[in-house]
């Protein structure tokens, strides 16, 4: 199979034919027909991840159909259209049999722990505890990002963050997982601050349902929280229906998708007292967090790690309904061989909108 291969950290990946995999016991063998570029393959890339071992193939969140069965999988039939989450679990232990396999102590990872999707053809094990039924009546382009970004932002909002009707969220870092969150919030019932530095994410932000859109180029922490503070007060004051933010209080939720110490910052100094923190970005550097401030205002920082099989029923519903579209978070469909130096490229930043690959 052709797939994209890292051989060193930082260095540009070729794409190469690889044996094709087979299918391990319990798992099976998914011919991928889309797949994503996500921040998350950059961090492997750039050797921040320590879970990643080279060579390997990125790749973790996909689209695709079974193309083999492994021994003793049942339930599932070659060319079953599939997903899977970016985290695997293993199905035997206390968390995956909770309902937890975000947490998974055993869990495998595509394109981090063994090859990913990046690829014509990729492993899922433990198939009946990992694969995802997806809908025919569903486009390839509003799957892709399931298997991270768009069920990462879905379950940070729902159950992390237990969003509320009305309530008032700022969305720092409008990537691919951010804007997800953008229109996954707006369809839960909230208003939403969009905060980046990017005049095209914020503009797509805004087309997905942002109330209000916070361009931070060149603010520091406690000015980036001022303005944020300031939208909150002005969509409160602009008596939208069923909010609750009070005239000069922040935001209710802070969602921190883009990985930086000081983006963190600016979101914990935003926060109403009471307020809950989620952290989805992936940090280079370890941060410093406001303890005192978070003492203080009672403040709830929490981390969110994907999203378990078991609970993408509920977002395929909402895609079924039409009540959100990923799709329309696509910008680019690129080739295995545009990878590279897409790939590359992410060291100056991120483009606005979602890539997604076609091997």
């Amino acid at each position: 199979m052709r797939a994209v291969h890292i051989t060193a950290f930082g260095e540009n990946p070729t794409v190469v034919d690889l044996p094709a995999p087979t299918a391990p016991a319990g798992g099976v063998v998914v011919d991928v027909e889309l797949t994503g570029l996500c921040r998350s393959d950059f961090h492997g890339f750039a050797g921040h991840d320590d879970s990643v071992f080279l060579p390997y193939v990125p790749g973790h969140e996909f689209l695709g159909r079974i193309a083999a069965l492994g021994q003793g999988v049942t339930g599932w039939s070659v060319g079953d259209r599939v997903t899977a989450p970016f985290v695997c679990g293993c199905g035997d232990c206390a968390w995956c049999a909770a309902g937890q396999s975000q947490v998974c102590p055993h869990q495998s990872q595509p394109g981090f722990t063994y090859d990913g999707s990046w690829a014509e053809q990729v492993v899922v094990p433990a198939a009946s505890h990992n694969l995802v039924a997806v809908p025919e009546s569903l486009s390839g382009a509003s799957v892709a990002s399931l298997g991270c970004r768009f069920a990462t932002a879905f379950r940070a909002l729902r159950d992390r963050a237990q969003l509320r009707l009305g309530e008032v969220v700022a969305v720092f870092g409008c990537g691919g997982v951010g804007l997800s969150a953008v229109m996954l919030a707006r369809a839960m019932g909230a208003s939403v601050i969009a905060v980046d530095v990017s005049p095209g994410a914020l503009e797509i932000a805004e087309s997905v349902g942002a109330n209000r859109s916070v361009n931070v180029t060149g603010l520091s922490p406690e000015e980036v929280a001022a303005k944020v503070r300031a939208a909150a007060s002005d969509i409160a004051e602009g008596g939208r229906a069923g909010t609750k933010a009070a005239p000069g209080s922040g935001p209710h939720v802070t969602l921190e998708a883009l990985g930086r110490p000081e983006t963190l910052e600016a979101a914990l100094l935003s926060l109403d007292p009471l307020g809950r923190h989620v952290q989805v970005g992936l940090f280079a550097e370890a941060p410093q967090t406001l303890i005192p401030r978070v003492v203080a205002l009672e403040l709830s920082i929490l981390g969110s790690h994907g999203m378990a099989a078991v609970d993408y029923p509920a977002l395929l519903d909402l895609l079924v309904s039409g009540a959100v579209d990923p799709s329309v978070l696509v910008t680019r469909e690129l080739g295995l061989d545009q990878v590279p130096d897409a790939l590359a490229a992410m060291a100056g930043g991120t483009q606005p909108g979602v890539a997604v690959i076609r091997p």
